[in-house]
């Protein structure tokens, strides 16, 4: 019951967010946090439960922002209509690239990730069709109300908001399928999984591609907010390790994890950008570089798993299993 209503007085405080904190920094800080939350939650399923850390999911997040900006080039097609196409394009970057790829293990994996994240990247950043270097732009002014062209954030913070909750839903229901507990055997080792007949290459090329499918989601909702995309901001490295480190932080593996690790890494960020000026995106890569240190050394589980452990020192097993 004290969980219950616990659970009721989050939702209320997060819907309520943009109404209480009104000033167009802080509704814009609340959807770009929300944002990163859903990213962190997509690398979620691939990174964390299935235990096969990609450092160049930044590819499919590319995937569903330029496939937004897109069909507004070249039909003229509002850009949110473009994620069906980010989608295919995401699934379809994940199949090719994970059936060779996936046989791999451990940091072997992760560099084979980055090395087609980066060539990738230098494609796009070379085709004239995506406008290159100098990237693309949506709508300059709102024609009709699925351009999803707001003056306010607020719009964007509850747009983001539902779709975390079905993206939520949907690791929730992987979880409790047959699925999550053949994911949740490959983390603890793939040799013993496979002993015990699971198809390890099969479950792992699944997670990967309902993982690139939310993260292009992803991206199309940041384009449709930001109305613009070049490589770099969309397919570059930091791009990838901001996922990881905001799963990490919050807790890999874990439900609420991406989201309590955004709600701290975003505004940091932010912060230190607004104090060093265009010397913080510099600064970012030492203060991503910190966490990870202080993430590997003091907290690998994140830090749902403090939540976890006074949890069960209160004899509340409920409130363990909700974090």
């Amino acid at each position: 019951m004290v969980g219950r209503v616990g659970w009721g007085v989050v939702g209320v405080l997060v819907l309520a967010y943009p109404l209480v904190f009104s000033d167009a920094f802080y509704t814009r800080m609340g959807a770009l946090v929300v944002l990163a939350a859903i990213s962190a939650a997509a690398w979620n399923i691939m990174g964390g439960y299935a235990g096969q850390v990609s450092v160049g999911h930044a590819v499919f997040f590319g995937a569903g922002a330029y496939a937004s900006l897109l069909v507004y080039k070249l039909w003229g097609w509002p850009p949110i209509l473009g994620a069906p196409l980010g989608i295919l394009v995401a699934v379809a970057l994940a199949a090719v690239v994970g059936l060779p790829t996936l046989r791999l293990k451990g940091h072997y994996f992760s560099m084979a990730t980055i090395a087609v994240a980066e060539l990738l990247r230098i494609l796009v950043s070379n085709w004239e069709l995506l406008g290159g270097a100098i990237g693309l732009s949506g709508p300059a002014a709102p024609r009709t109300g699925w351009d999803l062209i707001f003056r306010s954030s607020t719009p964007y913070y509850y747009l983001f908001l539902a779709v975390l909750v079905l993206l939520l839903g949907v690791t929730v229901r992987i979880q409790r399928t047959r699925m999550g507990y053949y994911l949740r055997a490959i983390h603890a080792g793939e040799r013993a999984a496979r002993s015990l007949g699971v198809p390890v290459t099969r479950y792992k090329l699944y997670a990967y591609m309902i993982s690139a499918a939310f993260t292009s989601v992803a991206g199309t909702l940041y384009a449709v907010m930001i109305g613009f995309v070049e490589p770099e901001g969309t397919m570059g490295i930091l791009v990838s390790v901001q996922m990881i480190i905001v799963c990490a932080l919050g807790g890999a593996g874990t439900l609420l994890g991406p989201v309590v690790g955004a709600l701290i890494l975003i505004p940091l960020a932010n912060a230190t950008n607004i104090w060093f000026g265009s010397s913080g995106t510099g600064l970012t890569f030492l203060v991503y570089g910190g966490i990870i240190l202080l993430i590997a050394r003091f907290e690998p589980g994140g830090l749902v798993e403090p939540w976890r452990r006074i949890a069960a020192r209160l004899g509340r097993p409920e409130a363990s299993s909700a974090a």
